[in-house]
């Protein structure tokens, strides 16, 4: 996957002179609105066999990691993913913003530097999250198999628009046309169509849409991009964050 790499290297640093700013700006209206800590750090699984401490701006509460659960926090949609609801009292001001704007995750450019994550992936998750989504898609590990990223094919339809069934089949789509010859213009429309939809430029996609980008993408079919049992899938399930 060198092609792949070489592609975030030249993104995250030909990219610094627009994203190092935001991030400084951002932290400094976060830590002004809200105070320390500006920053939230919390173990995500990034792979298959790694599980990595990662940063991203803080848009809560504090302290709102220990409130967020099925039984005290409704999530925005019939599903194991923990999606908080963008009128969640739990979000700050400052952090509405950000969120509206995907701004979030911009601190973790950083770990695309160090190789810890992709510009473009399915997004990384929690443990307790994972092992929700295995009772039903024993199958899961098959989004691990390429690094997680700050944005993905899911985040193109938008996370609510998604049964959980329908986002794994995204995202195992996306790892296999990655791993059968990867194309590097996969990853930059996936990336162009994330800023666009930010900015509410052009229209909104579907999971067809998306699916038939990837498969343009591809050199498998379309029928075959889709959740199957995986070698990975022994390995996630025996690997736990420590």
């Amino acid at each position: 996957m060198w092609k792949k790499r070489s592609l975030d290297l030249l993104l995250t640093v030909a990219g610094a002179v627009v994203w190092v700013p935001v991030v400084l700006t951002v932290a400094l209206a976060v830590l002004v609105s809200e105070g320390r800590p500006v920053f939230y750090r919390s173990r995500r699984r990034v792979s298959v066999d790694e599980v990595v401490l990662l940063t991203k701006f803080r848009t809560m509460v504090r302290n709102a990691d220990k409130l967020v659960n099925r039984e005290t926090v409704p999530v925005a949609s019939d599903t194991r993913f923990l999606n908080i609801p963008a009128d969640s009292p739990l979000y700050t001001r400052i952090g509405r913003f950000v969120e509206r704007f995907a701004l979030t995750e911009l601190p973790q450019l950083w770990h695309v530097l160090r190789g810890d994550m992709s510009v473009v992936g399915n997004r990384p998750l929690p443990q307790n999250v994972i092992d929700c989504l295995r009772e039903e898609y024993p199958q899961v590990s098959d989004r691990f198999l390429t690094r997680a990223g700050l944005t993905g094919p899911a985040q193109l339809v938008g996370r609510e628009a998604l049964t959980d069934g329908e986002r794994l089949e995204l995202e195992a789509a996306y790892c296999r046309a990655c791993l059968n010859g990867y194309q590097a213009k996969l990853d930059v429309v996936i990336l162009a169509a994330t800023i666009f939809g930010v900015l509410g430029i052009g229209k909104q996609l579907g999971r067809r849409d998306v699916m038939d980008l990837i498969a343009r993408h591809s050199g498998r079919p379309r029928s075959a991009a889709v959740l199957a049992p995986a070698p990975a899938s022994s390995v996630l399930a025996r690997s736990q964050p420590s």
